[in-house]
């Protein structure tokens, strides 16, 4: 796995994770999302898309069940982002704007940063 690599390695920006599944044409509109913001992000997080069937270990280990899940690192420590009441280690939702994401990205690399 190249991503798990990347876990511990990535020091200075947010590592995204999207364990996606090809078939699921909610994980294809997010990988399109995710693209398009890449450059305007990658001074502060870089992007992996992760096919769900390749990492089974990894999806016991978070308890990936959903097609779809995106997961924040920065300095190999699991970052939650909660958008709602839910108490899930993981984010599982899908972001249609592009602004919207980059937002979240900004405010987890600063927050962490600053170590919040």
């Amino acid at each position: 796995m190249f991503f798990d690599q990347a876990i511990l390695t990535e020091d200075g920006r947010v590592l995204i994770l999207h364990f996606g599944a090809d078939w699921d044409p909610t994980c294809k509109a997010m990988d399109e999302l995710l693209h398009s913001i890449s450059d305007t992000i990658k001074n502060f997080a870089v992007i992996y898309l992760v096919d769900n069937i390749q990492v089974p270990e990894f999806n016991r280990i978070y308890e990936l069940y959903d097609p779809c899940t995106i997961m924040f690192f920065y300095r190999s420590k699991h970052i939650v982002v909660n958008r709602s009441n839910s108490s899930s280690r993981k984010s599982i939702w899908a972001v249609e704007d592009k602004q919207e994401m980059i937002d979240i990205v900004e405010t987890v690399y600063r927050d962490t940063r600053k170590g919040r």
